[in-house]
């Protein structure tokens, strides 16, 4: 220090800086900013690089950088660019968590949800993306056993509940309640009968394109029906479900109204088909629309009327 040099008091720093004394003393007492001089009486004296020392502390600290870190950067144990790069990643974490607390709030605030329900809300929401698909791998693997490598059981596990870093109430909304879906044992029960029965069925047919587009045209047919308020039950019901059975079946017979009424008896299940559509939401996409009263209809109508 050459006699030129100006020096500081704590005071005068805490003037220059807009710090508090207690917390320049408090920095310097932790050895991030060491005092310049004492005077004879032992006073703290601060020349302008511990100034710029204290400004950099201060930055570091209000962008949320712990004193370890500091203390390590300053000794030179650590660049910048290392505590940048480490801290930018620690508030990506803190920036996701508080986007997903602000999605469950703002799922709460539309449903009105008592205590417990944000408590869980909450909890289930937080979970990584590992804990989240490890819910959708141990349901699949449990339903799954009788065939876990059939193409369903495959495609099961291809579409996995990513839930984005920044979900929607609806989202929220959603995932909550394909956790509660998923967990119920009745459900499981279901979806393992539905697994059972394909395995076990030698004449069950494989689902072509050309089959699935047959089966999406007659639920059209159904849908629009039940739009024109037409009764399965009724003679208009009757001469329309015919045409429906010809489309999936390729032939209309009281075996073939049968066998295609036991098939679509043992497929059908709206909270199955609930579980597509909560997958949707969850992931960003677009649902497609309701087949279970579709299906329901055109059963109705061939328990009405199984000749043909």
């Amino acid at each position: 220090m050459t006699s030129g040099d100006t020096l500081y008091s704590i005071g005068e720093l805490s003037r220059r800086t807009g710090l508090t004394v207690r917390t320049i003393r408090f920095y310097s007492d932790e050895g991030l900013v060491e005092p310049t001089d004492r005077t004879s009486a032992g006073y703290r004296r601060y020349d302008i690089t511990a100034m710029a020392q204290l400004d950099l502390v201060r930055t570091l600290r209000e962008l949320g950088v712990d004193l370890d870190t500091i203390r390590g950067l300053l000794a030179g144990e650590r660049t910048v660019g290392e505590v940048a790069a480490a801290h930018a990643e620690a508030l990506d974490v803190q920036i996701r968590t508080l986007r997903l607390r602000r999605a469950v709030l703002r799922a709460v605030a539309a449903r009105g949800s008592a205590p417990e329900e944000l408590k869980l809300m909450h909890k289930l929401a937080r979970l990584s993306e590992q804990e989240r698909n490890r819910i959708l791998t141990d349901f699949i693997d449990e339903v799954s056993e009788v065939a876990p490598t059939s193409d369903f059981a495959t495609m099961m596990r291809t579409v996995t509940p990513d839930l984005p870093d920044d979900p929607t109430p609806a989202q929220v909304d959603a995932w909550v309640e394909f956790v509660d879906l998923v967990s119920d044992p009745d459900f499981r029960a279901r979806i393992k009968g539905m697994f059972v029965r394909g395995a076990t069925n030698p004449d069950a047919p494989k689902v072509s394109a050309e089959a699935q587009k047959a089966v999406l045209e007659a639920a059209h047919l159904a849908r629009q029906a039940i739009a024109d308020g037409i009764a399965p039950e009724s003679a208009e019901g009757g001469r329309l479900v015919g045409g429906m059975v010809v489309r999936i079946a390729g032939d209309d017979s009281a075996e073939v109204r049968a066998k295609l009424l036991d098939d679509m008896a043992a497929g059908t299940d709206a909270r199955a088909e609930r579980y597509w559509q909560l997958l949707a939401v969850i992931r960003g996409q677009q649902p497609w629309p309701e087949t279970t009263p579709a299906a329901t209809w055109i059963m109705d109508a061939i328990r009405a009327h199984p000749q043909p």
